[in-house]
């Protein structure tokens, strides 16, 4: 019967050992397990080389990780419990988000509790023991960090989708730690363990640009949670990493070397294509909804000034002669200053979006001079979410919007002191930020067009004073 050489018992031993095998007589029976196998093997007139690869295609990449574990399961009590825990409630706890996730759609009640549910079973003992059972199962220090890293991204992600999904505060935060945690441990430290399995050498570049593809597309999320700028051009690039050039390489090279599918490969291709590929696409299309949604409701707020405009105007030409007049004119002449001033804040916010930081743009485009004074192009903006505009001209403490709570309270004042019984009705408006929706003290960053709906409904309550003023003196 043939022997194998020391050196052939040594690479054997080192296989075993990469496969994390920490059970200390488990190791010794299985390296003699294999070494008797291919022996075996080796009777039939093959070579080393050629019967240990007969060998370990016959085992199958996890059959000796499978053995240890299920040696432990019969042995050790506590890890029995944790591989119980871990498999009932992560079955419950996707179960429940399932569910859930149908009630929601279907709008059917108590699809929050479910959500909830499913969400903290899988966060809170689903996590702890899936990472207890990875730790008995290969006591590695050197991979501590990753599977606390992947722990931490994993709680941080399934808490923030609760949150962002049940519209309750601080979800933006939990998912900025979680896409940091993917971005600056989690991804790092798996790359680094691939990096250092001496077997796959070859397959280092894939690794290092699949890494860079997953990092990049990460850091797009992060983006389009914060509502940043380049949030879609980074999810497009990692996209196109990722599909384009790092899966299409890493598939050549398997097909190259497996003459079988693995289950990794396929766990691969399920993961890119029902996770990877539909949340970017869907997390485009809800941006684009999310943006255009704007739009129908400021071009409505446009067309309501230009219409009341229209009727104050007429209004006035037809009291040209009355004796009211001057009254109405003075009233007429004060409403349009403060629209004008809020125009003029509108138009320098849009020039700043569109420009330099410190050069603001022209924005012809962007901008219409009519008749009505200047209109936004809202559907022309290049850069409509951008919260700097806000930030320079519309929140407390700066000078725009004190002279525009300056020009407000002058206003309210003029209104208050006609001799009208009903003027009282208007004091509300003396407040700016009774009509700065959004723009709450505290806050520091507001989308543009926030700030810009806010302005076209103020410019709207101005008008709609003005013409309830000129039809109580003409009534009077």
């Amino acid at each position: 019967m043939p022997e194998l050489s020391l050196q052939n018992i040594d690479q054997i031993s080192r296989d075993i050992n990469r496969q994390e095998i920490t059970f200390s007589h488990l190791l010794a029976d299985l390296i003699d397990h294999v070494c008797c196998d291919v022996e075996y093997e080796m009777q039939s007139g093959l070579d080393f080389g050629a019967a240990y690869r007969k060998v370990k295609q016959k085992m199958g990449s996890r059959r000796l990780k499978e053995i240890q574990e299920e040696t432990l399961y019969a042995v050790d009590t506590k890890y029995r419990q944790m591989k119980n825990t871990m498999k009932i409630s992560g079955i419950i706890g996707t179960v429940l988000l399932g569910f859930a996730a149908m009630f929601k759609i279907q709008h059917w009640p108590l699809a929050g509790v479910m959500m909830t549910l499913g969400a903290v079973t899988l966060a809170f003992v689903f996590m702890p023991s899936a990472l207890g059972v990875l730790w008995k199962e290969t006591h590695s220090r050197k991979r501590i960090f990753l599977f606390i890293s992947a722990f931490f991204a994993g709680l941080f992600f399934i808490l923030g989708t609760l949150f962002k999904v049940q519209h309750w505060p601080g979800a933006g935060i939990i998912l900025n730690l979680a896409a940091l945690f993917g971005i600056l441990f989690f991804v790092p430290a798996l790359l680094a363990s691939k990096l250092k399995d001496t077997e796959k050498q070859h397959k280092k570049p894939v690794y290092i640009l699949g890494a860079i593809g997953v990092i990049i597309y990460l850091a797009g999320m992060l983006f389009k949670i914060m509502h940043w700028p380049l949030a879609t051009l980074f999810m497009v690039a990692g996209l196109i990493v990722l599909c384009g050039v790092a899966f299409p390489w890493f598939t050549w090279i398997t097909w190259k070397e497996d003459k079988s599918v693995s289950t990794h490969f396929i766990y691969m291709i399920i993961g890119v294509l029902v996770i990877i590929v539909p949340g970017a696409l869907i997390s485009l299309n809800l941006q684009n909804s999310y943006e255009k949604g704007f739009y129908p409701h400021l071009e409505r707020q446009q067309m309501i000034y230009k219409v009341k405009s229209d009727q104050n105007n007429l209004f006035m030409a037809k009291y040209h002669d009355s004796l009211n007049y001057p009254q109405m004119e003075q009233i007429h002449s004060k409403t349009a200053k403060v629209v004008t001033y809020i125009n003029d804040i509108q138009v320098q916010m849009v020039q700043e979006s569109e420009g330099k930081p410190g050069k603001p743009a022209i924005a012809k485009d962007q901008i219409s001079q009519t008749e009505y004074g200047p209109m936004i192009l809202y559907n022309n903006l290049t850069n409509p979410f951008t919260p700097e505009p806000v930030g320079e001209f519309l929140l407390n403490g700066c000078e725009q919007r004190q002279n525009l709570e300056s020009e407000i309270s002058n206003y309210t004042k003029f209104i208050s002191e006609l001799s009208f019984d009903d003027t009282g009705n208007y004091s509300l408006f003396q407040e700016a930020s009774e009509n700065l929706a959004g723009l709450l003290p505290g806050k520091t960053s507001v989308a543009m067009m926030t700030g810009l709906h806010s302005l076209e409904l103020m410019k709207n309550t101005l008008l709609c004073i003005e013409s309830d003023l000129l039809n109580t003196i003409a009534s009077n």
